[in-house]
């Protein structure tokens, strides 16, 4: 048979639809109702075996008409309050037998069942133990270990209920289940340690025991009831019985109970948070219906066990992690006294990080350097698993069947069949990869794990069935090492971590370095610029009285040259001032001096400065303010600033424009406003008018793009905030505030 018509059948398996069925276990009856009249909507078909009327009959029929007027009444008031699991027992009797009542609401569907009351249930082992509840807790409290704590809970239920075989089942990373405790008659055959397939309990079972505590089968053997009609009348679709305690079962599943000799089974799921983690199976050679309330009693403790387990886990893992802790401490202050970078420090302590994790050899890689230390594969082995590592994106990478994923691995299979690996995003190689060696080990599996399911022929062509053979398989595990623990991937993250704040750290360092590099760099520029530049200016000066502009052409010529001479030391000066102040502002060390002023004050100066220039242009300037305004600011740092944006704004401004200038009270502060009538910023431009080296190209030869910006760490620096407003064609407004002198109460 080829490969891919296997997996189709697997398929067709895991598709079994197991809950909806369409039948039900022929122990007990089961009805849906209707609400809120309760009228018989559907029925299962062995009710004219069990109670004695025929199932057409009953269909549309009130429900006091099966149970009578006072049950029925007990069913409304149980499905009105909607608390199912403490509703009060209903009993009723059919043909001389008692039945059990039980009730719940599934995808809003309301299902009564009833199955047999066995109230004289004996089981046939007791051991002396005791069924009461509160005591069976107290044994599983008294568990001082993991292993402890399974074998009393198989030894419990088994005394309760009778079965012959009682065991734990758990899953593992791989999906296959091992056997971890048991509790069996002498003459049953012992499954303790063994392992199964993941096939044997295919993933749609497996939800199904996710979301249901508990499911009971008291007769492998069974012959399925139909319910009738087939199709639910309200949704017109197959009834969902997964919470249902008569659900049918799969057949290959009853199949392979009987293969393993057992006739009855109940399975109680172990929960860790919202995963499966391992089942309660119980199985017995004969049939066998444990009651309702030792169902009960088991699940609870099914419950009890899986906040135990969870509890007893999460200590084991916190113990693991405080082993750690040391190790960790003393990584960290290598990485941190290292002079070059973190994986410098990390291979001053090659022992340390190979006690770490009990790992065999450990490489340390960053860019060209490889450090190995210990039993490694051969240097380009590691750089070539290395860069299949980092393809994969995962931070922190564990595997201990290394060849499983990356079949290279299977040429240093003895060094390294596990690997447990981190790295830091960065644009060179870097990493640490811990190896384990190969641990020959042997599995005994229950059959052949190659071949877990065998065919059958039907009518419908080849179809699975279960195993038959449960004889131990004993497979030698090659490429195999010991796995890594949580507390070996705990350390690997929180190295990981470690490394990546020191290394951030470091990055910082140097960019604070850089930034103070550079900060110096300019003012000892600007500050030995600055002294030649004035010698130039004033040299400039004592030249142009020598030359006439008036004079000859050659007096001419040379007077032109000075002046433009004049012009570039002015600008150069001006430049190495913005670039002393873009410096400080950049570094967060820009510092004002501000004291009460007068805001008209400030204004007249400005209008006597600017006024000229907007005159050449024919622009009218004007300035309004509220009467008496002072403001809490620095008077050179603030008329920078008004002389920068009414200054731009003349610039921008097409002749016989407008510029408004105004300064109102608001709240604490007084907001000033710089309007004009001139050509606008583009909408995507506008918001980077603040940014560094940001000019206006047009119109602007000579911008160095950092006015605005200087503007805005003056402005900040004062605790004010700036902002720009325009709109291409019709203007452009700039505002920004000031502090109010402190002596100055709110307008």
């Amino acid at each position: 048979m080829k490969p891919d018509d296997f997996e189709e059948l697997l398929a067709n398996c895991a598709d079994e639809p197991i809950r909806i069925p369409g039948a039900i276990q022929p122990h007990g009856v089961l009805l849906t109702l209707s609400e809120p009249d309760l009228h018989i909507i559907q029925v299962s078909a062995n009710v004219g075996t069990l109670f004695g009327h025929a199932p057409e009959a009953l269909l549309g029929q009130p429900l006091h008409t099966l149970i009578g007027a006072e049950q029925a009444k007990s069913v409304q008031a149980v499905a009105e309050r909607g608390t199912f699991f403490d509703a009060p027992a209903l009993h009723v009797t059919f043909n001389g037998a008692q039945f059990e009542g039980l009730l719940h609401r599934h995808q809003d569907v309301l299902v009564l069942e009833f199955e047999p009351r066995l109230a004289d249930f004996k089981p046939r082992v007791l051991n002396g133990r005791t069924d009461d509840l509160g005591k069976m807790l107290q044994r599983l409290q008294s568990a001082k270990t993991l292993q402890a704590l399974y074998e009393i809970s198989v030894s419990e239920i088994q005394a309760i209920t009778g079965y012959d075989r009682v065991l734990i089942y758990r899953f593992e990373e791989e999906g296959h289940g091992q056997v971890i405790a048991e509790a069996s008659s002498p003459s049953m055959e012992l499954f303790n340690g063994l392992f199964f397939p993941a096939s044997d309990i295919p993933e749609q079972a497996r939800e199904l025991y996710r979301t249901n505590w508990l499911r009971i089968i008291p007769n492998a053997a069974y012959e399925p009831v139909p319910l009738l009609p087939k199709l639910h009348p309200d949704t017109g679709k197959p009834l969902d019985l997964s919470f249902a305690t008569l659900r049918s079962v799969s057949p290959i599943h009853c199949q392979y109970m009987q293969n393993m000799g057992v006739l009855s089974s109940m399975s109680i799921s172990l929960m860790k948070g919202d995963t499966l983690w391992g089942l309660i199976s119980c199985g017995n050679r004969e049939p066998l219906l444990v009651p309702n309330d030792l169902r009960i009693t088991c699940q609870t403790i099914g419950q009890v066990l899986s906040l135990q387990i969870s509890a007893m886990e999460a200590l084991d893992l916190s113990r693991q992690r405080e082993e750690k802790v040391e190790a960790l401490a003393l990584l960290d202050r290598a990485m941190k006294a290292s002079e070059q970078n973190v994986f410098d420090g990390l291979a001053q302590q090659p022992h340390v990080l190979m006690d770490l994790t009990l790992s065999g050899g450990v490489a340390i890689i960053e860019d060209k350097q490889l450090h190995c230390y210990g039993n490694c594969p051969q240097p380009e082995q590691i750089r070539a698993l290395h860069t299949w590592l980092q393809a994969s994106g995962e931070p922190v990478f564990s595997s201990h069947n290394l060849t499983s994923v990356y079949p290279p691995a299977a040429e240093f299979q003895p060094v390294a069949s596990g690997v447990l690996a981190m790295s830091l995003p960065k644009p060179v190689d870097n990493g640490v990869l811990w190896f384990r060696p190969e641990v020959k080990e042997n599995i005994n599996w229950s059959g052949d794990p190659n071949k877990p399911l065998n065919l059958e022929s039907s009518d419908a062509g080849l179809r699975l069935r279960p195993r038959t053979s449960f004889e131990i398989w004993k497979v030698e595990m090659a490429g195999i090492s010991t796995k890594w623990s949580h507390g070996d991937r705990f350390a690997a993250n929180d190295l990981r971590r470690s490394a990546l704040e020191n290394d951030l750290a470091r990055q910082v360092l140097r960019e604070q370095q850089a930034v103070r590099a550079r900060d110096d760099l300019v003012a000892v520029v600007s500050h030995d610029l600055r002294n030649p530049m004035t010698v130039i200016s004033m040299l400039c000066g004592m030249m142009q009285k020598a030359f006439s502009s008036e004079g000859p052409h050659t007096s001419r010529r040379i007077s032109s040259a000075i002046d433009t001479m004049q012009q570039a030391a002015g600008r150069m000066n001006v430049l190495l001032e913005d670039l002393l102040d873009t410096s400080k502002i950049e570094a967060g060390r820009y510092v004002v001096k501000p004291v009460t002023l007068d805001v008209s004050q400030m204004f007249e100066e400005a209008y006597a400065l600017l006024a000229p220039l907007a005159m050449e242009k024919g622009i009218e300037l004007s300035f309004n303010t509220e009467q008496s305004l002072q403001i809490n600011g620095d008077p050179e740092r603030l008329f920078q600033v008004l002389s920068n944006l009414i200054g731009n704004a003349i610039k921008f401004t097409p002749r016989q424009g407008s510029i408004d200038v105004s300064a109102v009270s608001n709240g604490e502060d007084i907001l000033f406003k710089v309007h004009d009538s001139g050509e606008g910023i583009a909408p995507e431009q506008l918001p980077h008018v603040f940014d560094r080296y940001w000019t206006q190209t047009e119109n602007n030869p000579t911008g160095s793009g950092l006015g605005l910006y200087i503007t805005q760490g003056i402005v900040q620096a004062h605790g004010g905030w700036i902002q720009a407003k325009s709109e291409v064609g019709q203007g452009s407004e700039f505002s920004f505030t000031v502090p109010k002198a402190k002596e100055q109460s709110p307008t």
